[in-house]
């Protein structure tokens, strides 16, 4: 019999999917990469999949289901293109900003000297500044600022160029302090105030998400655990404090729930568990998980979450107390005792779902799965003076490292 994997087998099976999904388009290295596993580690799951599919090709039911979620996807994917090429529709009859119309503002004097340029040849220079009531020096050292623009428009066209870059790669998801964070951590030297401008005169923005329900449904009978944060969720190394909740998202007519675990310390999502039901087992499996990424070595970690039945239960505490986590709850009916898991999900959900809702669970699955590895890997925290949680962590243990070593 082989060794065991650390791996919870959700998490496997989702690698294999994300991988799957890429259609051959990207390696095993890459794929790994983002997931957090070596590339070999990866192979050997996918040909261990493809195996287990060998053994049940058989099963026609289970291959006419996929192709039904894969039709409704599709079909809902056609009606989110159908929209969004109507409205861009609409936006392309507006007026460019900037046009050739004289107005009052600092663009239309710049539209004048073209126009002068662009007839001085028919009319000559001195008679259309005088038709225009603008100035032949004016003219003159507009002309002589011609190269020191040309210059300035190139390098802004640069900028922005990698904006847009950097604005697709993250799937249009980053804001301007994002943007401007990424554009620092390639090298660049520039203002933020700068890229804001960019972004606002070329419509780029992140997402934002509409406002959401409230999902804990507290068990009042259930003993609590003492409130060992007090709202102060500050942790000086990894381990230390980590934090929970549950949410939902639709998928067609149903839900999907998901719970996560998270390293206070890092912001890290070290566990998470999908599931179609709201039942204990999914906080626990969630907490296995986080407890494995960490070695297994969690004694005097303290878990905090709110009282919803899942957490306060009698099964929830004894798992905690075989791996000697601490645990610890906030009051009844207020979110701020738990406000960074609860900060936690307008991201997800507003990076993953807009602008539109999941068809199947299969879609569903992935796409939270590969944005879980995206957020832990790469994408940027601002309370991690923009790093992600993966740097942010490399950082915590070479500084260790380094104080051991001194």
């Amino acid at each position: 019999m082989g060794r065991r994997s650390p791996y919870p087998a959700e998490f496997r099976n989702d690698a294999v999917a994300l991988y799957r999904a890429a259609g051959g388009k990207r390696t095993y290295a890459s794929v790994a990469a983002d997931v957090g596993v070596t590339g070999e580690t990866l192979r050997s799951w996918v040909r261990q999949a493809d195996e287990h599919t060998g053994r049940d090709h058989g099963c026609g039911e289970q291959g006419a289901e996929s192709r039904d979620e894969e039709l409704a996807r599709l079909r809902a994917e056609n009606g989110r293109l159908r929209k969004a090429e109507k409205e861009w529709e609409l936006e392309r009859g507006d007026p460019a900003p900037g046009s050739g119309l004289f107005r009052e503002g600092d663009e239309v004097k710049t539209r004048r000297w073209d126009f002068v340029s662009a007839h001085a040849e028919v009319f000559g220079v001195q008679r259309i500044c005088r038709v225009l009531r603008v100035s032949r020096s004016g003219y003159c050292r507009w002309l002589a600022g011609a190269k020191t623009r040309q210059e300035r428009q190139a390098a802004e066209n640069a900028l922005l160029g990698e904006i847009r870059e950097i604005h697709t790669e993250h799937k249009g998801t980053y804001g301007v302090r994002r943007i401007h964070a990424e554009l620092r951590g390639f090298g660049h030297t520039v203002n933020r105030k700068r890229v804001e401008r960019l972004m606002r005169i070329n419509r780029l923005e992140g997402r934002h998400l509409r406002r959401r329900k409230r999902t804990t449904v507290p068990d009042r009978l259930a003993p609590p655990a003492p409130d060992l944060v007090q709202r102060d969720f500050r942790a000086e190394k990894l381990n230390e404090k980590w934090c929970g909740d549950i949410t939902y998202v639709q998928v067609g007519g149903g839900w999907l729930y998901l719970a996560c675990v998270l390293d206070i310390c890092s912001r890290r999502v070290i566990g998470w568990s999908m599931a179609s039901h709201m039942r204990t087992e999914l906080v626990i499996d969630a907490l296995k998980m986080a407890v494995s990424t960490r070695g297994g070595r969690v004694g005097g970690v303290i878990f905090h979450a709110d009282r919803g039945s899942q957490y306060t239960s009698a099964s929830f505490a004894q798992v905690c107390d075989g791996f000697g986590i601490r645990r610890s709850m906030g009051r009844v009916g207020s979110s701020h005792d738990n406000a960074l898991a609860e900060s936690f999900w307008p991201g997800l959900k507003r990076e993953t779902m807009h602008p539109r809702l999941f068809s199947t669970m299969r879609q569903a699955r992935l796409e939270i799965f590969q944005w879980l590895t995206y957020y832990n890997a790469r994408r940027r925290h601002s309370a991690l003076n923009y790093l992600s949680p993966a740097e942010f962590e490399q950082q915590q243990q070479r500084a260790r490292k380094l104080t051991l070593a001194a």
